[in-house]
C-alpha cells in the first residue's frame, strides 16, 4: 500500500479493503462520499454557545461564533465554548528566575526494589512553574464591530449559519438592525491563513469595522479552559511594521516567543491603533455597486515565509482542494437506507469526527485534549492520549497523522532514555505530560505507566498499513527502548514464580492509593501485548526473540478477576463490591477490544460487561474515550447492539453538540477530542469484524445498511 502526501493531506493509491455492504448494496459499489458527508453538514438558525464552528488545516484554526468572526467572544466563554485562534507551533515560557528543575519538585518512592525519585510534588512553587511552562499561546481575537462598539447579540436576528464540510467553508448570514450580513470565513492549507468575505449595504455606510486584539496569552491560574490574558499590556509587544492601503504587517512579541501577523484586504479600509495591542481596520465604501469586502490573515514564526498576494480566492481554492483531497482519501462508512433509530445519529457523529480530527490534529506537534478549541493542561500533551487522538488515522487509512506524533517520539527518544535512567530503568520512560520539549510536568502525573505501550502498539498499526523494511527501520529503536523500558518495570516475585507491576502506580482507573496499586489489569495486557508485537518487530528484522521479553511474557502475573468478573487491581479487587469503585475508566475491558491479550477468558470477559453495562455509575465520573473503548470490548465478543449501544449510550459525557464535540462538562472542557477519535477508531474495529456478514460488526437484525471501505484491515 502506498501513501502520498499533498500539501497537509494524504492521497491513498490503494485501499487495504473494501468491506461490507448492506443487503441492497454490493461490494463493488463505491460510497458516494459527497453525499455523505453533505448530508452532515451542520447548520445553526439562532446563537448556540456551545457550538461554535471552527474551520483549520490540522495545525491551526479559528473558531466562530454565528458572526462568522468572534464578536460574541465573552458570552460564548462564560456560557459555552471559548473562540480562539490558534496554532500549535505557538508556545511560550514564563521566567524561570529560581532555575527551578524537576527534581525541586520530587518525591522519593519505593519502586523497582529501591528508592526513586518522581517529581508529583505540583503544589509547591517548583511543581507549579514546570506544570505551568511551557504553555500554549492563544493568537489573537478577530471581531465584528458596528458602528464602532462590539457587537451585541440582540442586534442580531434572522441567523442562518452552515459549515460545509466537503470545502471547509462557514457561511453565516443574518440581519444586524434588520440590514443583511454575509460572512464566508475559510482557513487556508498550505499556510496558516484565515480569509474572510463579507457582504453589506452597512459598509456603504461605514458601520463596519474588523478589530484585531492580541492577548498576552492566558490566565495560568487556570489548568483547563482558562480565560485570555488581556492585562498589563507592557508584558508584551505589538509592534505595526509596515501598512499601506492594502496591506498591513503586524510583529508580536511576548518575553522570547515571536511571530509575524500580515494582513491583506481588497476593498476601501482604513487601519488605526486603538489601543496598545489593539487595531480597527474600518470598512469605507467601493467604487463599484458590489458592496464586498475580503481580508486574509496571515500567521508565521517566520517574517520570511509569509506570502505577498495572498487572497480570499485563492485561501478558498486551497481549503476545496485539500477538503475535496481529505474526504476522498482513507476510508468511509455509510448507514443510508438503514432504519435502526440510531443510525443516523451514529453517522452525523462519525461524519464530524473526521471533520474535527482533520482541523485541530494533524501538527507534528502531539495535540491536547481540547485540540485546536481551547486550552487544557496548558497546552501539553498527555502520552496517554496517545492512542485515542492517534490510533484512528492509521484505522482509516489515512496513517500520516499517526506518523506525525511517532516522529515526535523518535525525536524525543533521548529525553525518554535519560528520564529511564534517571529512574534505574533500561531503554525509554515516556513522559505523561509535556510540552513540545518533552519534559515531564509534576503532579500524579509521572506515576501513570499505560502510556508507556503506546508508541508500539501505534508503530504497529503504521507497519499493518505498510509492511516494509522502510518502516520496520524507521521506528525499529523506538520500539525497542520502549519495550526496553516496559521490560525493565517488571519485578520477579520469586515466591509467586511470576513477574509484577509493583506500586507506585497510578492507574488508569484513577482511584486507587498509588502506594498500593500492583497489577492493575489493563496495564498488564498493555506490558504482554506490546512485549509481544516487540518480538515480532524483532523477527521481522531477523533477529533472535529476546529471552528476558520472552520469559516476561509467559509468566507475567494473570489479569485479577474475582467472582467471574475482571477487575480494576489485583490488591484492592472491590470493582463491583464496591460502588465507589465503579466509577472512572472501567479499564478492564481493554483488555479484549482494545487489546487482544490471548489469555482472556471470554466467559469471564462477558461476564464483566454485562456488569458494566448494568451497574457501571456513569454519572459521577466517566470520560468520553469509555464509551469507545467499551463498544470495542463488546463488538470482539460479538454483542454489535450492545456496541451501539455504548456508542450512543444517553449518558454523563457522552452528547455530542451540533458542531460534533463531546464536552466534559465536570471537570471544565468544553471540548475533548479523545473521545471523536475514540469514536472512530471503534467504528474502524466495527467495520473490519464480521466481515463475512452483510452488517460488519453493527447489527444484523434487518435496520442496519453498511456499506464500508478502505479501512485497515485488523
Amino acid at each position: 500500500m502506498k501513501y502520498l502526501k499533498q500539501g497537509s493531506l494524504i492521497v491513498v493509491t490503494s485501499l487495504i479493503i473494501l468491506s461490507g455492504c448492506g443487503s441492497n448494496s454490493k461490494s463493488d459499489h463505491k460510497i458516494d462520499r459527497h453525499a455523505l458527508v453533505n448530508r452532515h453538514n451542520p447548520q445553526l438558525n439562532q446563537i448556540d454557545l456551545q457550538s461554535p464552528f471552527t474551520v483549520g488545516n490540522g495545525q491551526f484554526a479559528f473558531t466562530a461564533d454565528v458572526t462568522g468572526f468572534q464578536s460574541l467572544a465573552t458570552s460564548y466563554f462564560n456560557q459555552g465554548t471559548p473562540l480562539e485562534t490558534k496554532a500549535r507551533w505557538a508556545w511560550h515560557s514564563r521566567p524561570n528566575p529560581a532555575n527551578y528543575k524537576l527534581q525541586d519538585a520530587a518525591k522519593s518512592y519505593d519502586a523497582y526494589g529501591k528508592k526513586v525519585d518522581f517529581p508529583t510534588n505540583m503544589d509547591s512553587a517548583a511543581g507549579q512553574w514546570l506544570r505551568q511552562n511551557p504553555h500554549d499561546l492563544p493568537l489573537t481575537r478577530i471581531s465584528l464591530n458596528y458602528k464602532g462598539q462590539a457587537l451585541q447579540a440582540e442586534q442580531l436576528s434572522n441567523i442562518r449559519q452552515s459549515l460545509d464540510l466537503w470545502q471547509g467553508r462557514l457561511s453565516s448570514q443574518y440581519q444586524l438592525d434588520s440590514t443583511a450580513v454575509q460572512v464566508e470565513t475559510i482557513a487556508a492549507n498550505e499556510s496558516d491563513t484565515l480569509a474572510f468575505k463579507l457582504q453589506s449595504d452597512l459598509i456603504t455606510k461605514q458601520q463596519l469595522s474588523i478589530k484585531l486584539a492580541f492577548p498576552r496569552g492566558y490566565d495560568l491560574a487556570v489548568k483547563n479552559t482558562p480565560a485570555l490574558d488581556w492585562e498589563d499590556d507592557s508584558q508584551h509587544t505589538t509592534q505595526l511594521k509596515q501598512s499601506d492601503h492594502h496591506s498591513a504587517l503586524f510583529y508580536r512579541q511576548i518575553d522570547d516567543e515571536q511571530h509575524w501577523v500580515k494582513l491583506q484586504w481588497q476593498g476601501k479600509a482604513k487601519l488605526s491603533q486603538l489601543k496598545d495591542h489593539q487595531f480597527q481596520l474600518q470598512l469605507l465604501e467601493n467604487a463599484s455597486s458590489n458592496q464586498a469586502f475580503s481580508l486574509t490573515v496571515q500567521f508565521s514564526q517566520s517574517k520570511e515565509t509569509l506570502l505577498d498576494n495572498n487572497n480570499f480566492s485563492q485561501v478558498a481554492d486551497s481549503a476545496k482542494q485539500a477538503w475535496q483531497t481529505f474526504w476522498n482519501s482513507g476510508a468511509a462508512i455509510d448507514f443510508s437506507g438503514s432504519t435502526a433509530p440510531q443510525a443516523k445519529e451514529l453517522e452525523r457523529r462519525i461524519v464530524l469526527s473526521q471533520y474535527l480530527m482533520a482541523v485541530q490534529e494533524r501538527a507534528s506537534i502531539p495535540a491536547q485534549e481540547t485540540g485546536l478549541t481551547s486550552s487544557s493542561w496548558y497546552g501539553k500533551f498527555h502520552t496517554e492520549m496517545s492512542w485515542w487522538h492517534t490510533a484512528h488515522w492509521a484505522l482509516w487509512s489515512r496513517p500520516q497523522p499517526t506518523e506525525n506524533v511517532l516522529d515526535w517520539y523518535v525525536a524525543h527518544i533521548d529525553v525518554a532514555k535519560q528520564t529511564a535512567k534517571q529512574r534505574g530503568l533500561q531503554g525509554a520512560r515516556w513522559s505523561k505530560m509535556v510540552g513540545p520539549d518533552g519534559r515531564e510536568s509534576p503532579g500524579g502525573n509521572p506515576l501513570i505507566i499505560w502510556n508507556q505501550p503506546q508508541p508500539i502498539d501505534l508503530a504497529e498499526l503504521i507497519y499493518q498499513g505498510q509492511p516494509s523494511p522502510k518502516i520496520l527501520q524507521r521506528y525499529a529503536q523506538l520500539v525497542d527502548e520502549t519495550a526496553q523500558g516496559l521490560s525493565s518495570m517488571l519485578m520477579w516475585e520469586q515466591a509467586e514464580q511470576r513477574y509484577s507491576l509493583n506500586p507506585p502506580i497510578w492507574i488508569a482507573q484513577e482511584h486507587y492509593d498509588v502506594t498500593e496499586s500492583k497489577n492493575p489489569s489493563f496495564e498488564l495486557a498493555y506490558w504482554r501485548t506490546a512485549l509481544q508485537t516487540a518480538q515480532q518487530w524483532r523477527q521481522r528484522m531477523g533477529q533472535q526473540p529476546n529471552p528476558l521479553w520472552q520469559n516476561q511474557i509467559d509468566k507475567l502475573a494473570d489479569l485479577p478477576q474475582k467472582d467471574g468478573k475482571y477487575v480494576a487491581i489485583e490488591t484492592i479487587p472491590d470493582t463491583f463490591d464496591n460502588i465507589d469503585s465503579r466509577n472512572d475508566h472501567p479499564a478492564m475491558l481493554a483488555t479484549w477490544g482494545l487489546l487482544a491479550d490471548d489469555r482472556v477468558n471470554l466467559t469471564t470477559m462477558r461476564n464483566t460487561l454485562d456488569a458494566v453495562m448494568h451497574s457501571w455509575d456513569f454519572e459521577t465520573r466517566i470520560w468520553g474515550w469509555d464509551y469507545p473503548m467499551i463498544a470495542m470490548t463488546a463488538s470482539k465478543l460479538n454483542q454489535p447492539q450492545t456496541a451501539i449501544d455504548a456508542l450512543l449510550m444517553d449518558a454523563h459525557n457522552n452528547h455530542y453538540m451540533v458542531n460534533g464535540h463531546c464536552p466534559q462538562k465536570k471537570v471544565g472542557l468544553p471540548v475533548y477530542l479523545p473521545a471523536n477519535g475514540a469514536l472512530l477508531a471503534a467504528v474502524a474495529r466495527m467495520a473490519t469484524t464480521n466481515t463475512n456478514q452483510p452488517t460488519l460488526g453493527f447489527p444484523d437484525n434487518g435496520q442496519w445498511q453498511v456499506k464500508a471501505e478502505g479501512f485497515l484491515a485488523q
